[in-house]
């Protein structure tokens, strides 16, 4: 299912960007379900439906609307839920805000930088596209690296009381991995130096990693070893998207910046 939904990503990113808009609008949408329903079984009510709307209006009001209408819509629903949970009582009332808030971050309000990234238009039409491919493949690149480095070489751990399985070594294949396929694309997709696409690599690397340990102590936090079984063999949606959505921003601020 995971290859499938890439192939599915990769081409709406490029022929019908839309669709990868829609793509992207229900993979956060799963992923904002598991968060919600995993801090249920710890007691802590998080409003689903209206949390959802907020979502895809957040990320859809920044592939129309730019930055504005994203950090603007962000602050609208923070305000509602902060209402809505009022009118249920005042019981917890600031640990389930806390939680909402998070989950209004972390995934929804920084996947909105992927639209606002979809949403550059350039000379030739794909501008837009090719930022959103270099930012998906370095962090991509990233997995890959670190999963077979650390099964090769890893010995030393990162952090054994949050992640266990995260080692140095799987860390230098990840930004190996990340500059490399940085560098490649940045020079062939955007025409920039190369040394641009191996900057925003190693950010990746960094951010993508920092991605992966705030989901592995949110899951320790909570009690459970993955999100959800959607995605078999691989956990839940928030599973695969940790470390997309935490490396956006500063991504964003790159690709803005330098091409």
């Amino acid at each position: 299912m995971g290859a499938t939904l890439g192939a599915v990503t990769i081409a709406s990113l490029y022929f019908v960007k839309v669709l990868f808009l829609a793509v992207m609008i229900a993979a956060v949408g799963i992923g904002v379900t598991e968060l919600v329903r995993s801090f249920a079984t710890r007691g802590i009510n998080i409003p689903l439906i209206p949390a959802l709307v907020g979502m895809t209006v957040m990320i859809g009001g920044a592939y129309w609307g730019g930055t504005a209408w994203l950090l603007g819509s962000f602050a609208m629903t923070v305000l509602l839920l902060m209402f809505w949970r009022m009118f249920q009582g005042v019981e917890n009332y600031v640990r389930d805000i806390t939680a909402t808030i998070l989950v209004l971050v972390y995934p929804s309000l920084l996947a909105g930088f992927a639209a606002l990234l979809l949403a550059v238009h350039g000379e030739q039409g794909n501008r837009g596209a090719d930022l959103v491919l270099v930012f998906i493949a370095t962090t991509v690149a990233s997995d890959i690296g670190g999963y077979f480095a650390g099964i090769s070489f890893g010995k030393h751990k990162m952090s054994s009381l949050i992640s266990p399985k995260k080692t140095w070594e799987g860390f230098a294949g990840s930004a190996l991995a990340c500059m490399a396929v940085g560098g490649w694309l940045v020079s062939w997709r955007l025409e920039e130096d190369v040394w641009k696409g191996v900057l925003i690599g190693a950010v990746v690397v960094v951010f993508a990693t920092l991605g992966d340990l705030i989901e592995s102590a949110i899951k320790r936090d909570l009690g459970v070893k993955d999100m959800s079984s959607f995605l078999p063999g691989h956990g839940g949606m928030m599973d695969r998207l940790d470390s997309l959505v935490v490396a956006l921003i500063p991504v964003w601020v790159l690709l803005t910046l330098l091409v």
